[in-house]
């Protein structure tokens, strides 16, 4: 008789492999850290080398960014308000720095009443301001040094902007040839103290917005000495006062 064999029974599945020391560990990103602060040395190195051979005008602006960053927007320089940080006018730049002041003072509401009455040129002395008068006194009460409204405000907007350059200014004071009534040249109040004291005023008001007390080396009062208009002595535009940015290291106009 013959006998059932027994099935085989099913083989037992082994076991995963182990490695030594236990299961395996989940790897970190450390490297990746590391790796970072490398490119960021590296782009520090090539950042100093840059400025090594950059010319000292951009050593300039970008040591003035790092001083105060809020105020580097301004193309007239990065330094803070006041501090003579900003970029020199030179025979270089001068056109620039012109057109840069004359975009600010477009933003005051009343320039379109003011514009003809400002007149900007390049001389061997520097870039010079000229605030003209009208007959009615546009900038300063007519024969009087007390500025107007619109003159202080002018002069404020402009002494934000030249307070953060480095160069130094003159101010002068100029009259038409029509005389004070009863004034000679020796007695009374004159075209002579006139023009002097609205050069004060106008000194007095920069300092007060923002021109450094170093920065002013010069005020003068010429009467009706250099007329801005010869043929016509009583044009009402020969009285201005003029405001004149020195050139840097003596430097001549531009050619």
């Amino acid at each position: 008789m013959l006998r059932k064999l027994p099935s085989p029974e099913p083989p037992v599945p082994a076991a995963p492999p182990t490695r030594r020391g236990g299961p395996e560990k989940h790897r970190g990103g450390a490297w990746k850290v590391a790796y970072a602060d490398f490119v960021t040395a590296l782009m520090a190195l090539f950042i100093v080398l840059w400025m090594m051979n950059s010319g000292a005008k951009v050593k300039q602006s970008v040591s003035g960014y790092f001083k105060d960053p809020k105020g580097y927007t301004r193309k007239l320089g990065a330094g803070a308000g006041s501090s003579g940080e900003g970029l020199p006018v030179d025979r270089k730049n001068v056109r620039g720095i012109q057109d840069q002041i004359e975009t600010v003072l477009r933003k005051m509401p009343e320039f379109q009443r003011l514009r003809n009455n400002i007149l900007f040129t390049v001389t061997g002395e520097g870039l010079r301001i000229d605030l003209l008068e009208n007959e009615q006194g546009m900038f300063f009460v007519t024969g009087n040094p007390t500025p107007t409204p619109s003159g202080e405000h002018l002069l404020e907007v402009l002494a934000e902007e030249l307070g953060k350059m480095p160069n130094m200014l003159v101010i002068e004071g100029h009259t038409d040839a029509r005389p004070f009534r009863n004034s000679t040249p020796s007695s009374r109040y004159s075209n002579w103290e006139l023009s002097a004291d609205r050069a004060n005023a106008a000194r007095r008001i920069l300092h007060t917005y923002g021109v450094r007390p170093e920065q002013v080396v010069e005020t003068r009062g010429f009467a009706a000495q250099h007329l801005l208009d010869p043929k016509v002595p009583d044009n009402p535009r020969n009285r201005r006062v003029s405001v004149v940015v020195r050139f840097q290291n003596g430097e001549g106009p531009p050619p």
